[in-house]
Protein backbone atom coordinates (compact mmCIF):
# COMPACT_ATOMS: atom_id res chain seq x y z
CA UNK A 1 0.00 0.00 0.00
CA UNK A 2 0.96 3.06 -0.92
CA UNK A 3 1.99 5.99 1.83
CA UNK A 4 0.41 8.92 1.33
CA UNK A 5 2.90 10.57 3.98
CA UNK A 6 6.37 11.60 3.18
CA UNK A 7 9.18 12.78 5.16
CA UNK A 8 10.48 15.75 3.60
CA UNK A 9 14.46 17.06 4.92
CA UNK A 10 15.51 20.23 3.66
CA UNK A 11 18.65 21.43 3.08
CA UNK A 12 20.91 19.14 5.64
CA UNK A 13 24.34 19.92 3.75
CA UNK A 14 27.68 19.31 4.51
CA UNK A 15 28.24 23.31 4.05
CA UNK A 16 25.61 23.94 7.30
CA UNK A 17 28.01 21.63 9.41
CA UNK A 18 31.55 23.90 8.66
CA UNK A 19 33.42 23.79 12.09
CA UNK A 20 34.16 27.57 12.58
CA UNK A 21 29.97 28.10 12.45
CA UNK A 22 27.79 25.04 12.34
CA UNK A 23 23.97 24.70 12.69
CA UNK A 24 23.23 25.13 16.14
CA UNK A 25 22.99 21.96 18.25
CA UNK A 26 24.46 20.11 15.06
CA UNK A 27 25.46 16.21 16.57
CA UNK A 28 21.57 16.18 17.93
CA UNK A 29 19.77 17.20 14.76
CA UNK A 30 21.39 14.81 12.93
CA UNK A 31 20.93 12.07 15.38
CA UNK A 32 17.06 13.07 15.13
CA UNK A 33 17.08 13.46 11.43
CA UNK A 34 18.77 9.87 10.94
CA UNK A 35 16.13 8.40 13.52
CA UNK A 36 13.40 10.04 11.79
CA UNK A 37 14.75 8.26 8.43
CA UNK A 38 15.18 5.03 9.93
CA UNK A 39 11.87 5.07 11.19
CA UNK A 40 10.20 6.68 7.24
CA UNK A 41 12.26 4.09 5.73
CA UNK A 42 11.41 0.76 8.00
CA UNK A 43 7.26 2.30 7.74
CA UNK A 44 7.66 2.71 3.83
CA UNK A 45 7.28 6.33 3.81
CA UNK A 46 8.73 8.08 1.56
CA UNK A 47 12.28 10.42 2.29
CA UNK A 48 12.57 13.22 0.19
CA UNK A 49 15.27 15.36 0.68
CA UNK A 50 15.39 18.87 -0.66
CA UNK A 51 19.03 20.59 -1.63
CA UNK A 52 19.97 24.11 -1.87
CA UNK A 53 21.94 25.55 -4.58
CA UNK A 54 23.50 28.38 -3.35
CA UNK A 55 24.88 31.31 -5.22
CA UNK A 56 28.65 31.31 -6.52
CA UNK A 57 31.23 31.52 -3.21
CA UNK A 58 28.63 30.14 -0.97
CA UNK A 59 29.36 26.99 1.39
CA UNK A 60 26.67 24.92 -0.08
CA UNK A 61 27.06 26.01 -4.17
CA UNK A 62 26.50 23.43 -6.54
CA UNK A 63 29.90 20.72 -6.79
CA UNK A 64 31.87 22.34 -4.03
CA UNK A 65 32.59 20.51 -0.60
CA UNK A 66 29.70 21.67 1.57
CA UNK A 67 27.08 21.19 -1.26
CA UNK A 68 26.81 17.02 -0.69
CA UNK A 69 23.49 15.73 1.77
CA UNK A 70 25.24 15.00 5.17
CA UNK A 71 26.56 11.29 4.94
CA UNK A 72 25.00 10.69 8.30
CA UNK A 73 21.57 11.24 6.29
CA UNK A 74 22.65 10.05 3.03
CA UNK A 75 19.59 9.45 0.51
CA UNK A 76 19.26 5.52 -0.50
CA UNK A 77 19.54 4.63 -3.20
CA UNK A 78 16.05 5.47 -5.08
CA UNK A 79 15.15 8.17 -2.80
CA UNK A 80 14.30 11.28 -4.52
CA UNK A 81 16.35 14.61 -4.34
CA UNK A 82 15.25 18.03 -5.48
CA UNK A 83 17.44 20.77 -5.81
CA UNK A 84 16.12 24.51 -5.34
CA UNK A 85 17.35 27.93 -5.30
CA UNK A 86 15.20 30.10 -3.27
CA UNK A 87 13.84 28.87 0.36
CA UNK A 88 10.23 27.87 -0.73
CA UNK A 89 11.47 23.87 -1.61
CA UNK A 90 8.22 24.31 -4.13
CA UNK A 91 9.30 27.23 -6.15
CA UNK A 92 11.08 26.45 -9.70
CA UNK A 93 11.16 22.64 -8.38
CA UNK A 94 9.31 19.72 -9.36
CA UNK A 95 8.63 18.53 -6.00
CA UNK A 96 5.08 19.63 -6.29
CA UNK A 97 4.69 17.26 -9.06
CA UNK A 98 6.84 14.67 -7.47
CA UNK A 99 4.78 14.60 -4.25
CA UNK A 100 1.11 14.72 -6.65
CA UNK A 101 2.46 11.65 -9.05
CA UNK A 102 3.07 9.58 -5.68
CA UNK A 103 -0.62 10.61 -3.95
CA UNK A 104 1.40 12.37 -1.09
CA UNK A 105 -1.03 14.36 1.40
CA UNK A 106 0.48 14.41 4.38
CA UNK A 107 4.35 16.15 4.70
CA UNK A 108 6.77 15.84 7.68
CA UNK A 109 9.18 18.12 7.76
CA UNK A 110 12.40 18.32 8.83
CA UNK A 111 15.77 20.29 8.16
CA UNK A 112 17.88 23.58 7.98
CA UNK A 113 16.80 26.75 8.13
CA UNK A 114 14.47 27.07 10.80
CA UNK A 115 13.22 30.51 10.12
CA UNK A 116 14.11 30.65 5.92
CA UNK A 117 13.72 27.36 4.14
CA UNK A 118 11.94 25.49 6.66
CA UNK A 119 9.54 27.78 7.51
CA UNK A 120 8.65 29.01 4.13
CA UNK A 121 8.59 25.61 2.57
CA UNK A 122 5.87 25.02 5.62
CA UNK A 123 3.54 27.71 4.81
CA UNK A 124 3.48 27.11 1.13
CA UNK A 125 2.73 22.97 1.75
CA UNK A 126 -0.18 24.18 3.97
CA UNK A 127 -1.56 26.69 1.39
CA UNK A 128 -1.11 24.47 -1.39
CA UNK A 129 -3.15 21.74 0.63
CA UNK A 130 -0.86 19.32 2.46
CA UNK A 131 -1.47 18.19 5.81
CA UNK A 132 1.76 19.56 7.32
CA UNK A 133 3.85 18.64 10.78
CA UNK A 134 6.77 20.25 11.60
CA UNK A 135 9.09 18.10 13.62
CA UNK A 136 9.52 20.17 16.34
CA UNK A 137 13.02 18.93 17.48
CA UNK A 138 14.35 18.10 14.04
CA UNK A 139 15.09 21.57 12.71
CA UNK A 140 17.41 24.07 13.63
CA UNK A 141 19.15 27.59 12.57
CA UNK A 142 22.08 30.03 13.87
CA UNK A 143 22.57 32.25 16.37
CA UNK A 144 21.44 35.86 15.22
CA UNK A 145 22.34 39.66 17.01
CA UNK A 146 18.46 39.53 17.48
CA UNK A 147 17.27 36.06 18.74
CA UNK A 148 18.97 33.21 20.47
CA UNK A 149 18.69 30.21 18.19
CA UNK A 150 16.17 28.24 20.83
CA UNK A 151 14.54 31.44 20.75
CA UNK A 152 14.20 31.33 16.82
CA UNK A 153 13.13 27.38 17.10
CA UNK A 154 10.68 27.70 19.73
CA UNK A 155 8.76 30.38 17.92
CA UNK A 156 8.59 28.91 15.06
CA UNK A 157 7.46 25.99 16.43
CA UNK A 158 4.57 27.71 18.06
CA UNK A 159 3.57 29.86 14.89
CA UNK A 160 3.97 26.61 12.52
CA UNK A 161 2.11 24.03 15.20
CA UNK A 162 -1.55 25.79 13.68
Amino acid sequence: MQSKTALLIIDVQLGMFEENTPVHNATELLTKLAALITRARAEQVPVIYVQHNGPEGDSIAPNTTGWPIHPAIAPAEGELIVHKWHPDSFQDTPLQEELEKRGIKQLVIAGIQTEFCVDTTCRRAYSLGYDVTLVKDAHSTWYTDQLHTAQIIAHHNQVLAG
